[in-house]
């Protein structure tokens, strides 16, 4: 059996991999040592997530290393070599506040650490298939000058403009921007990405993602939108808007469609690819927009309140195109729409929360 090396195995994609390609018939190695606790607090710990694949996963091995490690790396990438068959990379710093409090520490686990995977699938599996979760923030604040109109309870693109009936494609400049220092360790890495793929030959491919969201995912304040926004409906504790009046766009894809694009991929893979990747037209709200869905499955107001100060580089309207990924695996399509991905995520932190309050596993 083939193997796959699944980064961030505890988060909400790295998850979701696991559980797909195991039961694709791979051998599964994840590699997580739970610093998303560190980077948000023990609310925010992956740990219950990976232990858990331990427990109902085939075939699944957990390595608790950070990827910033590369003696613990190439431990790994030496371990299994040449029957690595594909790397899909989703561990990271995910959150633009948290960078900027440490600048450092963002750009090593984001750039360094990818470089260290990258340099290691060259050197020991350089047949294997590199997958990359990056970020729409790889674009910095450049959509927020694209011509928007505030409507009741959103901004909209005008109707006019090339990305109106689509969304944002991959022909849009990462040049000219204010990223956030987020968006500058992650354009970093996509860039060492594409070149491993460009230079070296390598089977590579950057996912530039919307929201990525799910019922696996540990929201906290600082990352993972509309996890975290559930999660404060069902507790009853008090979420906070940043700016742009709660109108701020953003498209939604369930984790469970973004690896199947993955797989798809690893079907068929190319060298150097980058891809715009998210919910699209088909799946997408307003900060408002969400909070009014949300309060429809609980069946109460929301505790939120509004603070008029947005948060540095934050996009205000973010819709990803998706038909190049889409010309190039025609078979790929989303499976989620907004209600069904947050139903599915209020049901889990329901079960999760009470699971909590009753002094059981998380």
């Amino acid at each position: 059996m083939g193997v796959a090396i699944v980064t961030g195995a505890g988060g909400l994609v790295g998850a979701e991999t696991a559980k797909f390609f195991s039961r694709k018939g791979l051998v599964v190695v994840g590699i997580d040592n739970d610093m998303r606790s560190w980077f948000f607090g023990a609310d925010a710990s992956t740990r219950w997530s990976w232990v858990e694949l331990q427990r109902t996963v085939p075939f699944y091995t957990h390595v608790e290393a950070d990827i910033r490690d590369q003696a613990a790396i190439e431990t790994v990438f030496c371990r299994y070599g040449a029957n690595i068959s594909i790397v899909i990379h989703a561990a990271a710093q995910p959150s633009h506040d948290w960078a900027a409090r440490e600048p450092i520490v963002d750009f090593a686990v984001n750039a360094s650490g990818t470089l260290n995977l990258l340099d290691a699938t060259r050197r020991h599996c350089p047949d294997a298939v590199f997958i990359f979760c990056s970020t729409n923030k790889v674009y910095g604040d450049t959509p927020n000058r694209l011509p928007l109109e505030e409507r009741e309870t959103r901004f909209e693109l005008q109707a006019a403009h090339c990305f109106a009936t689509h969304g944002i494609d991959e022909t849009m400049s990462i040049d000219g921007s204010m990223h956030s220092l987020f968006g500058v360790s992650k354009a970093a890495a996509d860039l060492l990405v594409q070149e491993y793929g460009r230079y070296f030959g390598l089977r590579t491919a950057c996912f530039r993602g919307g929201c990525l969201t799910g019922p696996g995912h540990s929201g906290a304040q600082l990352h993972g939108f509309l996890s975290y926004l559930v999660k404060c409906a069902v507790t009853g504790e008090p979420y906070t808007v940043f700016g742009h009046k709660a109108k701020q766009v953003r498209d939604n894809v369930h984790s469970f469609d973004l690896v199947q694009a993955f797989w798809q991929f690893f079907q068929n893979p190319r060298c150097g690819e980058v891809y715009n990747i998210g919910g699209g037209r088909e799946a997408n709200c307003s900060v408002i927009e969400a909070i009014s869905i949300v309060e429809h499955l609980t069946g109460r107001a929301m505790n939120w309140a509004y603070r008029d100060e947005a948060r540095a580089g934050d996009h205000i309207w973010w819709i990803s195109d998706v038909r190049r990924f889409q010309r190039h695996y025609p078979d790929w399509r989303l499976t989620y729409d907004l209600r069904r991905t947050m139903a599915e995520i209020h049901d889990s932190c329901r079960e999760r929360t009470g699971r909590q309050r009753r002094g059981g596993a998380r």
